[in-house]
């Protein structure tokens, strides 16, 4: 941890000013902690998480990135949605009556059928992953 012996704990509590969100706030509250005597071994029980976690909070901070920078997430986009908003009420609607009212002569919902009433009614296709996957 190199690089956090050369950050001064009001550094990072200024950092602490000027982040948004739970995580970066997190990260830097254990930096902190570290910064004042506290173990990752402590930390990690504090935060309800592995050591290793807190070990990779703190290597965040291996880095000539602003602190503010180093403490959040990149942005993750996420793939586009098959379904706007309201058809993915309907679906969720349809999917907590049995199949039947969805007009379906089936007992149970199962991944296939979902698939298959996906397609028939909203045209998009999902898949669903293997039993056993890698």
């Amino acid at each position: 941890m190199d690089h956090l012996d050369e950050i001064s704990v009001e550094d990072l509590q200024d950092a602490l000013d000027n982040v948004e969100g739970n995580k970066p706030t997190q990260r830097l509250l254990a930096a902190i902690a570290y910064k004042n005597g506290v173990t990752q071994s402590e930390l990690a029980e504090w935060h309800d998480t592995g050591r290793r976690t807190i070990y990779s909070w703190l290597m965040r901070f291996d880095t000539d990135e602003p602190l503010e920078q180093a403490v959040s997430d990149d942005h993750r986009s996420g793939r586009k949605r098959k379904l706007s908003e309201s058809q993915q009420e309907e679906f969720e609607q349809a999917v907590h009556e049995p199949p039947e009212e969805a007009g379906i002569g089936a007992p149970a919902w199962t991944p296939a059928l979902v698939q298959e009433f996906l397609e028939d009614a909203y045209d998009v296709e999902y898949s669903y992953p293997a039993a056993g996957g890698c």
